[in-house]
């Protein structure tokens, strides 16, 4: 008896000749390639090194566009921003040793962010595999073991054979909510070795659908559905899975306001009658959430931020939809439902029954107008004067990638994201250096559009070498640095905590002539000036660089 898949499977003669006859010249590096293009990947980031040679010497017979960093963590960056605007799994190409442990703090923040990276690291020769030391150049006893605690899975090749399904393994996993990074290790002689292995086709790597389980949904759907006070916070694993109109449809319909997080940026939109904004390190907000009788937590694993600093002490009934499982109820007690939150939004949307709440605006406006009375009672005009002038220059559909700065903690709390996934900052690791590499990969993603990244002068030292890779490829990203002569935030830190600073003041270089040194645009600006200097960067071709000196404060925490 012969079944339909059994057909399926038979390869067309035109299919078994080119598998019997491959061209030669091809190695272990063209079945990396060759899996990669099948899988449907158009673009790859990296920087070569010894072991990988064969990867990229496999490039040049490839469709696949190369853009190369110039430092491994910077390539990781580009390589998460280029994720998080596509929705597709970025490889990311890296050599042993040296070259795949500086791309560590990269990886970490894409799985903090649930960011699709695929990272595809050489080794050594297979000889010298097993723990011993064998003198190789960038040898590491256990490579794959400094990846395991920081990526969502880690595949290793030992033959050519294994290339294929490990790499669409990996992708597979990187693509499964939650997305997240995944680590290939292949040794460098199998990388460089003749293949007579038949050229990569078509691959099978399709993402698991994260389904919630039905009596969850339909619990926290009568949950929702009796509430007297419901509340949503909304995190960044709902911009993660587009579900930010599925859960705009179960606001409206039970009448919860919402609140996102800092990675949920854009998730909700800012000015709707139901929008508490994104003011979560602030008490007048944290009362409000605790006082909610249910409260939905959509993509969030509360923690340190989300939670205002741990303070936030929940009294009602919590529902959490989480797709990353050691997230779920990892902080708080909760009707924990382990989904992806687009499916988790449907399920509810289609059981939760309408709850209308003539009152639930007019509680938004209170609340938001007690911020803004805390705010303004600061003396923070300069603050909040040059957060103005970035969102006005800035295009509504205008992706934007801020550091670990001053001014990306304002923009946190304060910055209309005004679009679903625009907004990304380095706040789910909290490294430094990620904004304008992150900016270099989404333009590459989408060169229709120009990307703006926003670093202060401490963060801006990190990823200044990236400023040839920007020309290089003619990039349209402005980049936005915020100078106050170092590291800003630490300043305020150590002053509040100990009466002064140390390990903070910085030299730096002349930021416009060092641009200009790369050939890229540069301009000093000032607060006066600085959203139509800003707006005139971003509408012209290619890179330039806005340096604004100004040393902007903190408003005053709230969760003491």
């Amino acid at each position: 008896m012969t079944h339909d898949h059994d057909l399926e499977l038979r390869p067309t003669a035109a299919q078994t000749e080119a598998a019997l006859n491959p061209p030669p010249g091809r190695n272990g590096g063209d079945l990396v390639i060759e899996t990669l293009q099948g899988l449907g990947a158009t673009t790859v980031f990296g920087l070569p090194g010894q072991h990988a040679l064969g990867m990229f010497d496999a490039l040049r017979r490839s469709s696949l566009r190369y853009v190369g960093l110039r430092v491994e963590n910077n390539a990781g960056f580009a390589a998460d921003a280029y994720g998080r605007i596509t929705g597709e799994a970025a490889p990311l190409l890296l050599s042993t040793g040296p070259g795949a442990l500086t791309s560590l703090a990269a990886l970490q923040e894409a799985a903090a962010a649930s960011a699709p990276v695929l990272a595809i690291s050489s080794q050594i020769p297979v000889a010298g595999l097993g723990g011993g030391r064998h003198g190789y150049l960038h040898e590491l006893p256990d490579q794959q073991a400094s990846f395991r605690g920081v990526v969502k899975s880690v595949h290793t090749v030992r033959t050519q054979s294994q290339i294929p399904s490990a790499i669409a393994a990996a992708w597979e996993s990187a693509l499964t909510a939650p997305h997240g990074p995944v680590w290939v290790e292949i040794p460098q002689d199998v990388l460089l070795a003749e293949t007579m292995l038949p050229v990569v086709t078509a691959v099978d790597a399709t993402p698991h659908d994260l389904v919630p389980r039905p009596e969850l949904t339909a619990v926290a759907a009568d949950l929702l559905s009796r509430a007297e006070r419901p509340a949503i916070i909304a995190g960044g694993g709902v911009v993660r899975a587009d579900a930010s109109g599925k859960l705009r449809a179960l606001a409206e319909k039970i009448q919860a306001p919402v609140v996102t997080t800092f990675g949920g940026k854009g998730a909700f939109p800012w000015e709707h009658p139901l929008s508490l904004q994104s003011w979560l390190e602030d008490r007048h907000t944290t009362d409000f959430l605790e006082d909610a009788d249910v409260l939905l937590v959509v993509g969030s694993g509360l923690g340190e931020l989300s939670s205002n600093y741990g303070t936030f002490k929940p009294r009602g009934r919590v529902i959490q939809i989480e797709a990353d499982l050691g997230k779920l109820e990892s902080n708080y007690p909760a009707l924990g439902i382990h989904a992806d939150a687009r499916l988790a939004l449907s399920a509810l949307l289609e059981t939760v029954e309408e709850r209308p709440d003539p009152a639930a605006p007019e509680r938004v406006r209170t609340l938001l107008g007690r911020v803004r009375d805390r705010i303004a009672s600061q003396d923070l005009t300069l603050e909040q004067r040059v957060l103005s002038a970035v969102r006005a220059a800035l295009p509504d559909d205008t992706p934007s990638f801020w550091d670990m700065t001053i001014l990306a903690y304002w923009a946190w709390s304060a910055f209309d994201a005004r679009r679903p996934n625009t907004m990304h900052s380095a706040q789910g690791a909290g490294g430094l250096g990620y904004a304008f590499p992150a900016a270099l990969g989404a333009a590459v993603a989408d060169p229709t559009r120009p990307v703006l990244a926003v670093s202060g002068d401490g963060g801006a030292l990190y990823s200044i070498a990236e400023l040839a890779t920007a020309r290089q490829h003619d990039l349209n990203v402005t980049w936005l640095i915020v100078d106050d002569g170092g590291y800003g935030i630490l300043r305020e830190y150590m002053t509040d905590a100990f009466g002064e600073a140390t390990a903070t003041e910085l030299s730096r270089p002349d930021y416009v002539a060092l641009a200009e040194s790369f050939g890229v645009q540069g301009v000093r600006t000032s607060p006066e000036t600085l959203e139509s200097d800003l707006a005139k960067a971003l509408a012209a071709p290619g890179p330039s660089v806005v340096v604004l000196p100004a040393a902007l404060r903190m408003f005053a925490p709230t969760h003491f």
